[in-house]
């Protein structure tokens, strides 16, 4: 499925994964990229076994289908090919939202001058976290519940922080953007990893060593929209394993590091002979 409307080129495009497991929250995203004037292109992954539905809320999006692969959805490769379609459609910024996070009205606008401030920079904008039962998707609503999480920095609207050396492992896909050269610099997240965790810390550190900055860009709000979840997301506790694997034989240590000792106090992994992590089997 492809969009009616073609990006102009040197344009802003939005790229998301989604699944029908999100696709209720796809939806508020969709109506807040609508919004902004001019509207954004935007490129929806489809990450499930099925192609998308042909719905009528998605028939302006640019519509494409990364099926799984035998260990899970595989977001690094939606990631490389949900770029890969933006930059085709002439984008020179491309900005990565999760499903579940709704764009503040002046996302866009905050990364595309910090991108021309750091033409080679990897930018991330705050993320709120709305509480169960927030009503409100509309712009004063959203600008109303504006709590930045307390993990990453927040810097004013309008200004950018560069992040030291060792702030790249807290780079998070929910929102973030990168000018379609610097996308190139970095070859994409590494395809390898399939199912959750540990391909968004990799991409961090390859754009670290390759020299590219981190930069916070402050008043770039995103709003990450209630849904259940676990603490420590035991549902994933393999895929973290085998991910994190992956991780510490590219770079040499292991990320994710307080899920994987919460999973030890919950005696589900241990430390391996080889320094790494292991479930504890009977």
């Amino acid at each position: 499925m492809t969009g009616r409307h073609p990006a102009p080129t040197g344009s802003t495009v939005a790229v998301t994964l989604c699944s029908a497991a999100r696709l209720d929250h796809l939806l508020p995203q969709r109506g807040a990229l609508a919004r902004l004037r001019p509207s954004v292109p935007h490129v929806v992954v489809w990450l499930d076994e099925t192609p998308a539905p042909a719905l009528p809320e998605l028939a302006d999006a640019h519509v494409l289908h990364v099926p799984p692969g035998p260990d899970g959805l595989r977001l690094a490769a939606g990631r490389n090919a949900g770029a890969e379609r933006a930059i085709a459609l002439g984008a020179s910024l491309v900005v990565f939202l999760d499903a579940d996070c709704v764009p503040g009205p002046d996302l866009v606008a905050r990364y595309e001058a910090a991108a021309s401030a750091h033409p080679h920079a990897l930018l991330c904008g705050p993320v709120t976290y709305l509480p169960e039962g927030h009503v409100g998707m509309d712009d004063d609503s959203l600008d109303a519940a504006t709590r930045p999480h307390a993990a990453r920095p927040s810097p004013e609207a309008g200004e950018t922080v560069v992040a030291g050396h060792d702030q790249y492992p807290l780079f998070w896909s929910l929102s973030f953007a990168l000018a379609a050269d610097t996308w190139a610099r970095t070859g994409g997240f590494e395809p390898g990893y399939e199912g959750y965790g540990g391909e968004d810390t990799d991409f961090a550190f390859t754009a670290r060593s390759l020299g590219l900055p981190l930069v916070w860009v402050g008043g770039a709000h995103a709003y990450h929209q209630w849904h259940p979840t676990t603490s420590p997301p035991w549902q994933h506790l393999d895929d973290i394993l085998r991910n994190g694997r992956r991780f510490a034989e590219r770079w040499g240590e292991w990320p994710m590091g307080g899920w994987l000792e919460a999973f030890r106090e919950g005696g589900a992994v241990r430390v391996a002979e080889d320094g790494g992590w292991e479930r504890v089997t009977a």
